[in-house]
């Protein structure tokens, strides 16, 4: 069974939800190969439950992911802290949604949830805690309380920082940072757009239909990371894509279609 255990939703946080866009990165993450991804879209991105509520309509929950043809999407969401760093929550869609609700105030930059807080309400759930990017420059992890990071179950091998430091050097950073805190490693392609699905991922040795066996299979090592010779090109594409649409949508807000007054004819060919 192969999975992304980093995948968004949106564009961007500014972004909303669109079943097209979404449509299409489903289809591209099946045609790379894969048979599962955790959809950890940012707790504070616009409109956050509603993504969730958007999921509800396009495919059947089963309890523990949604049924995209062939696909399975675990439910999960990436959390800010205060101190700096991401921590990705994946679970049962009650449990992320009732955290979801916890973090209401704590969406704001400069008023991040503490780390150790984020750490207790998440153990409140069987989620699966992985910590993201832990030497991204943004939003490191290394820095923080090695007894707290030890309360968390992987830490992330993401396919951006590998483009941004270079794939070798920044697998060996991670995987010694985390076998000094007994912890595992899993991969993430931490993409926003359809072209980066399979340039890294999970090859679990069976197939896991629960958040709780996906747990199990980590903690154990039941399962090989992949790494894609075109990741380069994969995440650089995604990065020149991801600022072409987001150009794109402002040019559409800067400058919307003119009204058409009442009773007056549409331009020609309009």
């Amino acid at each position: 069974m192969r999975i992304d255990l980093h995948t968004h939703a949106k564009l961007s946080k500014a972004s909303d939800f669109s079943t097209a866009y979404y449509e299409e990165m489903i289809r591209e993450a099946v045609a790379n190969g894969l048979d599962a991804v955790a959809l950890t879209e940012h707790f504070n991105t616009r409109r956050f439950f509603e993504v969730y509520e958007n999921l509800d309509r396009m495919y059947p929950y089963n309890g523990e992911y949604y049924e995209a043809g062939s696909l399975k999407i675990f439910p999960g969401m990436e959390v800010d802290i205060r101190e700096t760093g991401h921590i990705l929550l994946i679970g049962r869609k009650e449990h992320i949604l009732e955290a979801r609700r916890h973090l209401e105030t704590y969406t704001e930059k400069g008023r991040f949830i503490p780390f150790a807080d984020l750490l207790t309400l998440a153990e409140a759930y069987p989620l699966l805690k992985i910590g993201a990017h832990p030497f991204r420059a943004s939003t490191p992890l290394h820095h923080l309380d090695p007894a707290e990071l030890r309360r968390l179950d992987a830490f992330d091998l993401n396919a951006k920082d590998m483009y941004e430091y270079g794939s070798e050097a920044n697998r060996e950073r991670v995987e010694r940072f985390a076998a000094a805190l007994g912890k595992p490693v899993t991969a993430g392609s931490d993409t926003h757009q359809c072209l980066q699905y399979g340039s890294v991922f999970n090859e679990l040795n069976h197939p896991c239909g629960s958040v709780a066996e996906l747990k199990q299979a980590i903690a154990s090592g039941a399962y090989d990371i992949h790494v894609a010779d075109s990741l380069p090109l994969q995440v650089k594409a995604s990065v020149m894509l991801k600022k072409l649409l987001k150009r794109l949508a402002q040019l559409e807000t800067e400058s919307p279609a003119p009204a058409v007054a009442i009773g007056e004819s549409s331009p020609q060919g309009a």
